[in-house]
């Protein structure tokens, strides 16, 4: 099978490459080829896989269909601008966010003009769909009531996502990614980059800037848990999904404080002294708008497995990053 990955470069997309040039498969059925794009050439590993790196940007002219034209079977859409810098450039974000996913969707319609071609689409959405006022614990049936431009482009997409699928142009999935900690390498423009920001830079022995509250409560789970909701999404049977294409993710609820506990209780009082509290009024109003917490039923009941525990977070993150242990 072809495998498409768009926003490949990214810290999820890396992740995703690395984990499908280990395994070589999707669910049971071999990889032949693996495509990865992104405005920047991907890098990846070693591997059997025979990969196709390329530099695209999906919301130019022409760049869809030139993707699409090797008729991948299962696409990962991962491609994005992060929520502070689309709200920061309400342009940019709709052109990103929002055109290239129209017109990845049209490109798929377009080429099942001339011979039948469905193919698997996996969108990356955003618990960011979702804005106040909110209960603290939100269910699967909650409608999308964004209150940021991203959110408000996620929210867009899965409809257009649900409305392609239902239409059979693709066989659709939108998986509702929590905030994802502890994200490795170099702080992004994303509004929620402190939440990783307070355990990576501690744990490496530099200073950290808290924007918020402690009493900031969020939805987290880890990029290991990211990676293995994309993996079965691609290969679970839509057909228990209807109509609604999208889930919420499982997720841990915790608040910043127990971030900092968590991470006092694994890397000690040493570690959670490197934490500054400089109060960001922008960030602060972004944050105060957003969920806090899911019953993700569905998603569970479906197959779709993460964290129970913020310790567990930081161990995925001392495992996969820093060798196992903290020096």
């Amino acid at each position: 099978m072809k495998v498409l990955i768009i926003g490949a470069a990214g810290m999820v997309g890396r992740k995703l490459t690395g984990a499908l040039l280990s395994q070589g498969r999707v669910g049971s059925r071999d990889i032949s080829q693996l495509t990865l794009a992104d405005v920047v050439p991907p890098e990846f590993g070693a591997g059997t896989t025979p990969v196709n790196a390329q530099s695209f940007d999906l919301s130019a002219p022409g760049a869809a269909a030139r993707l699409v034209g090797e008729r991948p079977d299962v696409i990962f859409h991962l491609a994005a601008i992060v929520s502070g810098e689309a709200e920061a450039d309400f342009e940019k974000g709709y052109r990103i966010n929002l055109d290239g996913t129209r017109h990845l969707l049209e490109a798929i319609r377009l080429e099942s003009a001339t011979e039948p071609y469905c193919p698997r689409l996996v969108f990356t959405s955003s618990i960011a769909v979702f804005g106040e006022p909110l209960p603290a614990d939100i269910p699967d049936e909650f409608p999308l009531t964004p209150l940021t431009s991203y959110g408000t482009q996620k929210a867009i997409g899965e409809l257009l996502l649900a409305d392609y699928s239902r239409r059979g142009f693709v066989d659709g999935i939108g998986i509702r990614l929590p905030t994802i900690v502890v994200r490795p390498g170099k702080p992004n423009k994303a509004a929620s980059g402190f939440f990783s920001g307070i355990i990576r830079e501690p744990l490496a022995g530099m200073e950290a800037v808290l924007p918020v509250s402690t009493s900031v409560r969020h939805w987290f789970a880890s990029p290991r848990a990211a990676v293995s909701f994309l993996l079965h999404a691609a290969t679970l049977d839509t057909t228990s999904l209807g109509q609604r294409r999208s889930l919420t993710m499982p997720g841990l609820a915790a608040t910043v404080g127990d971030e900092i506990e968590a991470l006092r209780r694994m890397a000690g009082d040493k570690a959670a002294a490197f934490i500054r509290h400089e109060p960001d009024p922008v960030i602060s109003r972004i944050v105060a708008g957003w969920p806090q917490g899911f019953v993700a039923r569905r998603a569970e009941q479906l197959g779709f497995v993460a964290e129970t525990s913020f310790d567990e977070i930081i161990r995925a993150h001392i495992e996969d990053e820093l060798g196992g242990s903290l020096g």
